[in-house]
């Protein structure tokens, strides 16, 4: 019996779903920090916590935001997929460090129940690590 796709076709479309999630939940975030999408504060609050709560130096809090903005949608496409991915792994290593790991590991394990523990950033994370080890698969815009 022949199968649709064999099995290196199927691990580029795995790559292609992981890419696309991660890609999207990276821009997200990215947007809320550098435009103020979906709820978030824009690039000058953002930087100005970072600086202020979280004692991360404006050019850093910089790098992070548009790391995770531009980063996410050359995840999503494929393109230097290694280079962005790395950089997602460093933001949700700090984040992890500096902001959810008082908070303990589950995603509502903080004292106010809004989910702020390391669970989440670990998947993206995890994700990223991935990617930086894989590259995009096949289905990328470049490889």
């Amino acid at each position: 019996m022949q199968t649709l796709m064999n099995s290196a076709e199927l691990y580029s479309l795995g790559l292609l779903v992981l890419r696309i999630t991660l890609g999207s939940i990276m821009f997200a975030h990215g947007a809320q920090k550098v435009l103020g999408w979906f709820g978030g504060y824009g690039l000058k609050a953002t930087t100005g916590h970072f600086k202020n709560a979280l004692h991360i130096p404006a050019p850093l809090a910089y790098i992070a935001a548009y790391t995770e903005f531009l980063g996410g949608i050359a995840i999503a496409a494929g393109v230097l997929t290694r280079l962005a991915a790395l950089g997602f792994v460093v933001t949700m290593a700090v984040a992890i460090q500096k902001v959810h790991i008082k908070n303990g590991f589950f995603l509502n394990s903080g004292a106010d129940g809004k989910g702020v523990g390391i669970e989440f950033n670990l998947a993206l994370l995890a994700m990223g690590l991935l990617l930086v080890l894989t590259g995009p698969g096949a289905f990328a815009l470049a490889n």
